[in-house]
């Protein structure tokens, strides 16, 4: 063991440096933690790019000046990757809300809104809307984070997707709209079945959505309305951010157990009540982690295998991981 300088009386383990270990971060989506040289979790954040957001706290901080007094703290790395960014951004907030280390601000993992996609096919009131919660009696997508991006993204499905102008005998402007974009009440189960494909994350149904909606603006761009391709371009890529792969937070209730394990190393998730909110990690033999590796359902298989994978990978040179097989801490007081 050496002496961490920064921190007199702190043994720290022998090994590569944090910021070596971000080197070794890949460039996707993903959640990471620091902890101390004690193990105790620092901090807890999502990133784009896993490698270039964690590497980047060794730079000029910015906006998060705050934590420099945390660096010298740092003694390893751990990191989750998702298989979206919204994915991540969910992961993070469930993981915030379970435990809040010291040195988050927010205990909600952000300013994002938890919302629905409403759709309803009535006769009367067709249409597509973002709501706060599920409504009884019309389909309902979701949950998705982030209000600003889904109500983008919905824009852009009506755009395509003129759902809210087949209705029954409409009146007023809702009949000169219908009129205007050629669409009339014999269209609208059509119309309510494309825009299910969409939210159901049918590669088809986006495809199409997306090259119509690329389609306009490029058309836009073309014209010299750079305000409204712009527009177009966000709406697309909150299409994207709404049907982008997200299963850390779902919308039925269910409890279960999801565990990967590589090189010596056991990560374990606990999803309860639909929600994914515990992440941890320890070293392991293969023979003791079979019993909870049979127990993950099969749509998570790649998700545990995947982080077992990276976690073994960062803990190669700390021997403090791997020696004692106790499982670290999540947050508050290392074990003795």
């Amino acid at each position: 063991m050496t002496r961490n300088t920064d921190l007199p009386g702190i043994a720290r383990a022998t090994g590569p440096a944090p910021r070596e270990l971000a080197a070794r971060l890949p460039l996707a989506p993903g959640v990471y933690r620091f902890r101390d040289a004690a193990g105790r979790v620092l901090y807890l954040g999502r990133a784009t790019s896993l490698r270039r957001r964690v590497a980047s706290y060794w730079g000029d901080l910015g906006d998060r000046g705050h934590l420099t007094r945390m660096m010298p703290r740092v003694a390893t790395i751990e990191a989750v990757v998702c298989d979206s960014v919204h994915e991540a951004a969910w992961l993070e907030r469930n993981l915030l809300l379970t435990r809040l280390p010291p040195w988050n601000r927010a205990p909600t993992g952000g300013q994002e809104s938890e919302v629905w996609i409403r759709l309803s096919a009535s006769p009367r009131r067709p249409g597509v809307e973002v709501v706060y919660q599920p409504a009884t009696g019309d389909r309902c997508f979701g949950p998705y984070l982030g209000g600003r991006h889904v109500r983008q993204a919905v824009t852009g499905l009506c755009r395509v997707l003129p759902l809210a102008y087949a209705a029954d005998n409409p009146t007023g402007t809702h009949r000169d709209m219908a009129r205007t974009l050629g669409v009339s009440a014999t269209d609208r189960a059509a119309l309510a079945a494309a825009a299910v494909a969409v939210l159901d994350r049918d590669p088809a149904a986006i495809h199409s959505l997306r090259k119509r909606l690329a389609a306009r603006r490029d058309a836009a761009a073309g014209a010299l309305a750079f305000e409204f391709a712009a527009r177009l371009q966000a709406e697309i890529e909150a299409l994207d951010w709404v049907t982008a792969e997200q299963k850390v937070t779902q919308a039925t209730p269910a409890d279960f157990d999801v565990s990967g394990w590589s090189d010596g190393t056991l990560v374990h998730f606990a999803v309860r009540g639909g929600r994914l909110g515990e992440w941890t990690q320890r070293s392991c033999a293969e023979s003791a982690a079979r019993r909870q590796l049979a127990a993950t359902p099969p749509e998570w298989t790649s998700f545990a295998q995947r982080a077992a994978e990276l976690a073994a990978l960062l803990a190669v040179g700390d021997p403090r991981s791997r020696a004692s097989g106790r499982q670290l801490p999540e947050y508050g007081v290392a074990p003795a």
